[in-house]
């Protein structure tokens, strides 16, 4: 989490399930530290946190429902390419009909030449 703040910066808030590895002490703690609001969905509302949903529907049923695998490299290579494909070549109508990885660059140049900042 650090070196994701490091490189995209703090966000205000985190919204998240209520399962235990984000419940976790340590995480909380770190939440805390820095100035991170925990926003936890209610439960049996997974409406609340519709995004991830989304995502978990999706890598459920082409990669985990797709694929009969007898080693965990094998469910985590299918992963991996599902993953670049998810992110950097599947477009979006929520962002105007591009991928994730292009949506990602336009926003940041936006952010960089409104904010003055040099690249």
């Amino acid at each position: 989490m650090d070196q994701l703040i490091e490189v995209y910066g703090r966000p205000e808030a985190i919204r998240l399930d209520n399962g235990p590895e984000l419940t976790a002490e340590v995480f909380v703690d770190w939440a805390e530290r820095q100035g991170v609001k925990l926003l936890f969905i209610q439960p049996g509302k997974p409406n609340q946190n519709a995004f991830i949903e989304c995502f978990n529907r999706s890598f459920r049923q082409e990669v985990l429902d797709a694929w009969l695998s007898n080693a965990v490299r094998e469910v985590q290579s299918a992963a991996d390419d599902w993953l670049i494909d998810y992110n950097e070549y599947r477009p979006r109508d929520s962002l105007g009909s591009v991928p994730p990885a292009v949506f990602k660059i336009r926003v940041f140049n936006l952010y960089v030449s409104s904010s003055g900042l040099s690249t």
